[in-house]
């Protein structure tokens, strides 16, 4: 069994986001939460022992070092590696960026932000790859929470510096309070032109997911 861990959130939206990828996918798979909503993860590999646990997190921070390997070993789960780094994460914030009507002329990638080593390569990665897609115009990153710079700081930084069309590529997955916080920048702080959608129901996203579990499968299945 296909079981997706995803952080949870109560903010209007976030579930039918994660419904539509789940959709996508054309395979059964159910849904596991790390926080705020039910059926836990706890929950879900309980009544489903030796399931393949896809971590659909963006980031290398606790949830998917240590939160999610922890329940999976209680339940002889296997966990996938998570999505951080992924040339088709870039290639759906890219997307999505696009469609938001960027790239303007500066672009902030706006990632969840982690304390942890590593925690925040995700959205280094996709910075880079934005930047190798747009040479001409800054390409930044920055972060919500637990990391520097802000993204608020980062986009008066660019206004500052002279910058007036900004758009934000949000390396977010669902709706939620980051997301809500991306909206509140754009309509209080000068310079931001457009703020790009989260990337979870990208049809990519769906491909990644099903390649994470083929690529653990049949090591499952010879279990």
């Amino acid at each position: 069994m296909l079981v997706i861990a995803v952080h949870g959130s109560s903010a209007p939206g976030a579930g039918a986001t994660i419904a539509r990828l789940v959709r996508a996918l054309d395979r059964p798979a159910l849904i596991a939460h790390l926080d705020v909503q039910r059926p836990s993860l706890a929950d879900v590999l309980a009544k489903n022992p030796g399931a393949v646990v896809v971590p659909l997190l963006l980031g290398e921070g606790y949830h998917r070092r240590v939160d999610v390997p922890a329940v999976a070993r209680r339940f002889h789960c296997t966990v996938t590696a998570g999505l951080a780094g992924e040339p088709d994460v870039a290639r759906a914030v890219h997307d999505r960026l696009l469609a938001a009507g960027g790239p303007g002329d500066a672009i902030v990638v706006a990632g969840a932000g982690s304390t942890r080593p590593h925690g925040n390569d995700g959205t280094r990665a996709v910075t880079r790859e934005l930047s190798a897609a747009h040479p001409d115009i800054p390409v930044l990153d920055a972060y919500c929470s637990a990391a520097h710079p802000s993204v608020r700081d980062r986009v008066e930084q660019l206004h500052r510096a002279g910058f007036r069309r900004i758009t934000i590529a949000t390396h977010l997955l669902a709706p939620g309070r980051f997301t809500h916080a991306l909206d509140a920048i754009r309509e209080t702080t000068p310079g931001v032109h457009a703020v790009s959608t989260p990337i979870a129901d990208h049809p990519l996203l769906a491909r990644l997911v099903l390649n994470r579990y083929e690529s653990v499968r049949p090591e499952v299945l010879a279990a």
